[in-house]
């Protein structure tokens, strides 16, 4: 079995999810902060659009945006940037994939957090930027979390949009789902079974984290019911 797929995907999970929690986040949190209810119903379907529709059909739309006879494409091309077939096309296909994981949690995340300590916020001199890292984020962490936890499982598992943007090169842009495809179209499936294995090992360690983060959301809000009750008392 190669090590070569794992260590390509590791590197795509890590980097991919980093991109996508720090503008998951940021867009999530502006979008609850919108006033235009029309205008955050369209951004909302634009942005999770790429969650719907098949991992396929998205690889084809960035390979509309990022081929080399595209203006995106050539445009970059002549500064020596190359993003098809490139391992960074696995990058952003797994973006792409897992964005709207991210989005959604956040903005749950962020629409659960109470009204009244952002304007007790304001009402103390508090800048939205510092309202935002001092209040809320603290607030939604968990959700934000989960998010991202399920985020890098998304990108983890990408196989569609990897394949049409990235292809299947071996060492450079094979990632474990289509090193899988590549095991089991050539008949290994001594390596199949390990690249499955360790999808599987990982898939569950998600799975553990989620409910780590789920557990300690409820246990903050009982422990500010409680808190609350005491007062009334």
């Amino acid at each position: 079995m190669e090590w070569a797929p794992i260590w390509v995907s590791a590197k795509t999970a890590v980097v991919s999810v980093i991109i996508t929690f720090i503008i998951g986040t940021l867009v999530a949190y502006l979008a609850v902060r919108m006033r235009s209810e029309r205008g955050k119903a369209l951004l909302d379907g634009i942005l999770t659009l790429p969650m719907v529709l098949p991992p396929t059909v998205v690889g084809f739309f960035l390979l509309l945006i990022f081929g080399q006879k595209r203006p995106v494409g050539m445009f970059l091309s002549s500064i020596g940037i190359r993003i098809v077939f490139n391992w960074w096309a696995t990058v952003i296909a797994a973006f792409v994939i897992s964005f709207p994981l991210m989005y959604r949690s956040a903005r749950g995340a962020f629409e659960q957090v109470d009204e009244n300590l952002v304007h007790a916020a304001r009402t103390l001199g508090l800048g939205e930027w510092e309202i935002f890292r001092k209040v809320v984020l603290p607030e939604a962490a968990p959700g934000v979390l989960s998010g991202g936890v399920l985020a890098f499982a998304r990108g983890l598992g990408e196989f569609g949009a990897t394949a049409m943007i990235a292809g299947n090169i071996s060492g450079k842009t094979r990632t474990l789902p289509l090193a899988i495809y590549s095991a089991v179209a050539g008949g290994n499936m001594q390596d199949a079974y390990g690249y499955v294995a360790i999808l599987i090992v990982l898939s569950f360690l998600v799975i553990l984290l989620m409910n780590y983060f789920g557990s300690g959301a409820r246990r903050e809000k009982r422990g500010g019911r409680r808190s609350e009750g005491r007062e009334e008392a």
